[in-house]
């Protein structure tokens, strides 16, 4: 069984935490930290939120071009990731919006994963760091995005759970994971 992180990808790997994907744009250390893990044995998964789909602003057809684009910015970078899971719904009608497992549980359907030992890696208290507590994974809490605000004025919304690791980005976080757990 092989060790996953799991890439919140707004807010987290880029762009802002509210926004919109056909707008998003990787951080500058964003590629080199997926690479990082990737070179180091785990397998690297994004996971996204995208209720802008059931609200309309876009189509799930629009949403997969722009997924597309993100994919193809990566393997021109040198990187090929080992999978892209979105939710596409709206609310809590569902099971795959985090912090609801059914993303990491469609991963876990195509690969064998140590979760206990992987990773979930986002800047929102109140649906990642929830959903790694929901499947029993570590997490990070970056401060990019969502994170500052996660730990202030939100920490009401996920009290009684504690990030494994606090870091500033995405490449922090990433650094500190192969430093210490490898």
């Amino acid at each position: 069984m092989r060790k996953a992180m799991f890439f919140d990808l707004q807010g987290t790997l880029g762009g802002e935490f509210l926004g919109d994907i056909r707008e998003f744009k990787f951080y500058p250390y964003s590629i080199e930290a997926l690479k990082t893990a990737k070179d180091n044995g785990f397998l690297v998964f994004i996971i996204t939120n995208q209720s802008r789909i059931a609200k309309g602003f876009f189509s799930l057809e629009e949403y997969k071009e722009h997924e597309d684009r993100l994919i193809n910015e990566m393997s021109n970078e040198g990187l090929k990731i080992d999978g892209f899971y979105c939710c596409p719904h709206d609310k809590d009608q569902c099971e795959c919006k985090k912090p609801k497992p059914g993303m990491i549980e469609a991963v876990l359907q195509e690969n064998s994963i140590d979760i206990k030992n992987s990773f979930v890696i986002g800047d929102l208290g109140s649906s990642d760091m929830q959903l790694a507590k929901n499947i029993g994974s570590k997490s990070i809490l970056v401060l990019t995005g969502g994170g500052y605000g996660s730990l202030g004025d939100y920490r009401n919304t996920w009290e009684n759970v504690e990030p494994t690791y606090i870091a500033n980005n995405v490449e922090d976080g990433v650094k500190m994971v192969i430093k210490d757990e490898l």
